[in-house]
This record gives C-alpha cells, sequence and structure tokens, in this order.
C-alpha cells in the first residue's frame, strides 16, 4: 500500500490532515516582506515539520499556493525544504560541531533556519555569502541581532569546509555508518538495506544514493479511459519501463493536469502499479468468478487500478479502510468504477469469503518510499517494526481467511525490511499452508529481482520505490 502510506501508513499519531495545513503559510506580515519569500516558505515548511510531525510533502503546496509563488521561486522553495528535511542528520551533526554544543540546545527556530542555511552551502549551488546573508535576515526579522549573529557565526563556520570535508571530520568510523552518515540516512535503515540487500549488498551506497535524490514523478494511465502511450502524448511525459500503465514525468505539479483532474490518470509510483498488476495476472486454480478484494485499500490509488482492470474482466472489487474519512477519498478517487468500499479493520471485515484475488497491501514503515517523504527517515524508529510486523501477519491471516481454495493472495508493503517482507509470508506458508507463487513471473520484463519466488523492487536497479511483494495460493480441499 505505498501510496497508501499512511503514517504506519495512517495510524501514526500526530500526523493527521490538520498538522499538514500550512498553518505557517500565511502570506507573509510586514516584518516578513522584504525578505526572500522561497527561503521564507522552506523555513516555515522546515518548522511545520518540527513543531507539528507535519509532512513536508503535504505542506509545501498549500503554502506555495497561499503565497502565490510559482516558477523559479516554487522550484527552489521545493529544493531547499525538501532537501534539508531529507538531509537533516548530516547538517545537524556539522551544526552541532560549528556551534559548539548539542543539537538539541539549539532553539528550535534558529535550528530551521541553520538547517536551511547549511543546506545551501554544502548541497547546493547557491553562494556562499547568498546563503548566509538570506539566513542571517530570516533570523534577525523574527528574533533580533543577538541571535542573527550567532546563526552567522555557525554559518560561517559551516562554510569553510565542503560536505566531503565534514564527512571525513564527522562520518563513524564502520563501513555502513559512514555510508548512512555521508547519504544523509540513519544507521539502522542503512542496515536494513544491507540486509535485504543480502549477497548483494555491495549495492547498498547505489541504494542510498537513490533514496537521497529527488524522484521523478510517475502517472498511471487508467486502463480502459486512456493507454500510456496516450498520457505521454498530452503530458509531454515518457512511457514508463516496467508498468504498461505507467508515465514518467520530470517534475511539475501533476495535480494541474487534465488528464489528471479528469480521472483519466493518477500520480502512483510505479512499483505500485506493478504491485496492482501482479494480483491480476497471477494465475487461479478453477474460473475467476470476478471476485476481488483490495483489504487494506486507502487512500486509493491501487483499489482505482484494480477496480479497473476487474471492469474490463467483467468483475468487481471490494475495497476496505478502517478510517472512514480515507474511506471517502477511496469512494472519490474510484467513482465510476466497479469498486465497493467498506469502512472496517481488515483483519476481520465482515465480508463473506470465497474471493478470487486479494490484494494485502500492508500497513509498514515505509521504509522504500523514504525519497519521496523527506522527513520520514528521521521519525522512523526500530521500535516501529514489531507492532508493524505483527499486524501484517493478522491481516495476511485474514485474507487467507478470505480467499477461495486455489485463490490468490498478493502480500505487499512499500518496505524492504526482512520482518515485514520475507519473514511475514514464510510465517504464513508455515502456519496455514499456502503455497508460495513464483511472483517473478508476474512482473514480466523486470530484471534484477534475484533467485527467491518473491520480489524486491529498488529505487538504484528499477527506479521505483522498494516495493516488495510475494504471491501465495491457497491450496484446493
Amino acid at each position: 500500500m505505498s501510496d497508501s502510506r499512511r503514517p504506519a501508513r495512517g495510524k501514526r499519531a500526530g500526523t493527521g490532515a490538520s498538522n499538514n495545513r500550512p498553518r505557517q503559510a500565511r502570506r507573509p506580515d510586514a516584518a516578513q516582506a522584504g525578505l526572500d519569500q522561497p527561503r521564507l516558505a522552506a523555513r516555515d515548511v522546515l518548522r511545520a515539520v518540527r513543531e507539528r510531525d507535519a509532512y513536508a510533502n503535504l505542506v509545501l503546496p498549500g503554502l506555495l499556493r497561499e503565497r502565490r509563488l510559482d516558477g523559479r521561486d516554487a522550484a527552489l522553495a521545493t529544493e531547499l525544504a525538501y532537501g534539508a528535511a531529507r538531509a537533516r542528520g548530516l547538517l545537524d551533526a556539522v551544526i552541532a560541531d560549528c556551534a559548539g554544543r548539542p543539537i538539541g540546545e539549539v532553539d528550535g527556530p534558529l535550528l530551521d533556519v541553520l538547517q536551511l542555511g547549511a543546506y545551501q552551502l554544502l548541497r547546493t549551488r547557491v553562494a556562499p555569502h547568498a546563503a548566509v546573508a538570506t539566513s542571517v535576515d530570516l533570523v534577525r526579522a523574527e528574533a533580533g541581532p543577538g541571535k542573527a549573529g550567532f546563526v552567522n557565526a555557525v554559518l560561517r563556520r559551516v562554510s569553510e569546509r565542503s560536505e566531503a570535508e565534514w564527512v571525513e571530520r564527522l562520518a563513524p568510523s564502520d563501513p555502513i555508518g559512514r555510508l548512512a552518515f555521508q547519504h544523509a540516512h540513519p544507521a539502522w535503515i542503512a542496515q536494513v538495506f544491507a540486509d535485504a540487500l543480502g549477497p548483494d549488498a555491495g549495492e547498498l551506497e547505489d541504494v542510498l544514493i537513490a533514496d537521497d535524490s529527488r524522484p521523478a514523478v510517475h502517472l498511471v494511465a487508467r486502463p480502459g479511459e486512456i493507454s500510456a502511450e496516450e498520457l505521454a502524448l498530452v503530458t509531454g511525459g515518457e512511457v514508463g519501463r516496467y508498468s504498461p500503465y505507467a508515465v514518467y514525468l520530470d517534475g511539475g505539479d501533476p495535480g494541474q493536469l487534465d488528464a489528471v483532474r479528469e480521472g483519466l490518470a493518477g500520480v502512483q509510483d510505479e512499483g505500485s502499479q506493478l504491485v496492482a498488476r501482479a494480483l491480476a495476472l497471477a494465475p487461479l486454480e478453477g474460473a475467476d468468478g470476478g471476485r476481488w478484494l483490495d483489504l487494506c485499500a486507502g487512500p486509493g490509488g491501487k483499489a482505482a487500478l484494480l477496480g479497473a482492470l476487474a471492469g474490463i474482466e467483467g468483475g468487481r472489487l471490494d475495497a476496505v479502510e478502517p478510517v472512514a474519512h480515507r474511506a471517502d477519498l477511496i469512494r472519490k478517487t474510484t467513482r465510476e468504477l466497479p469498486v465497493d468500499v467498506h469502512v472496517a479493520d481488515g483483519r476481520d471485515p465482515g465480508l463473506a469469503g470465497g474471493y478470487d484475488r486479494i490484494l494485502v497491501d500492508a500497513p509498514c514503515t515505509g521504509l522504500g518510499a523514504l525519497r519521496r517523504r523527506p522527513e520520514a527517515r528521521w521519525r522512523r524508529q526500530p521500535s516501529d517494526v514489531a507492532g508493524l510486523a505483527k499486524l501484517q501477519r493478522e491481516l495476511l491471516a485474514s485474507a487467507l481467511g478470505l480467499v477461495r481454495p486455489g485463490g490468490v493472495v498478493v502480500y505487499s508493503t512499500c518496505s524492504p525490511h526482512l520482518s515485514e517482507t520475507v519473514a511475514v509470508v514464510a510465517d504464513a506458508v508455515r502456519r496455514y499452508g499456502a503455497t508460495a507463487l513464483d511472483t517473478r513471473a508476474l512482473v514480466p520484463g523486470v530484471p534484477g529481482l534475484g533467485d527467491g519466488t518473491s520480489v524486491q523492487l529498488w529505487p538504484h536497479r528499477h527506479g521505483t520505490d522498494a516495493m516488495f511483494l510475494a504471491a501465495l495460493r491457497k491450496p484446493m480441499e
């Protein structure tokens, strides 16, 4: 459920919709009117992330609209806000060293500006004097000359070294810790990636680099409405490599595209498209009766694709989501498709069994989609995994109870963490006697899938989020 990507996904405390409203995004007052507006917007995004646990990618669009920033100004604000949020660990280490105090002893409002300034100095081509001067102006306008002087002193020390020189000075000595520091990831997440890569752990730096880069926008052409070729033509994009529905865009606001506004296309990572398509391609024992189920459907991206595919085959999709307002999003996304939305807990949805095909796109840590959520890597903790793995096992057990003998369940996560992927599937095979199918055959044309029966996609290999998927068939009775 990558694009469900609810905070666990969707269940993390303190991340409700109100947290992401641009509270700081009102038009600048008189004291701020003379400031650099893109940098002011970026600072306010960082502040919302720090103070309200907001999501940068949800705050920024509204803020840009409210402040009427577009074109180059919007691009600069986006680069600075997302870049500084993504690189926070590296930036904080440098700032702490330059300030001569632990990062926790730096005032929050000053830290927002210091991160913004340090990011410009270390990771952009912004001239050092401009990075420092605009940062000092931001602080002076809000907190006066004393604190502005502190920010000026710290940033001037930051500017004395390049990013590579700071890495050399501050990075830990162990190989994984060093790579994690260099590419702005928590060390435990880098270790998770190395574990998931297994014998290919030598690709770890490639994963971290890809994960530290701004991803392309992926569109999905709704089957039966528009082809990928037609969508590419009207949007100026490029047809995707693996999904027959995918189109790549270099950037821009896809919400402004006519095809998206008219419901002919949506925004969806190509990996998520491959997950939905795998369910539709999976071989059944016996005829497909057209009863399909998306057990963890919010906010509806995969449900929309599955609903369209089911409709072409004369079938119908049930979509389950436990939160009412997210269920409303699914209804909106799947309007005019053969989709019935149910507000229920997927572990016990109260639906009659006998489904031919079920997707369990389970809530997860989202470690495979960190490039799309700039601040997420610094929020997740190793302690998050155990509770999610328990929920994932329960959801998969529920699906195996609802699918008919000979039917197929596809289990997926947007995380490569072994406790959320192969361990959950192995548990289901052992407990319920499900048969693991060769899932690689369900993503035809995708290279680099390894020797196992499950599929792990990677951003550095496939350009997708790090989606995991495994197909299980319920034995005939």
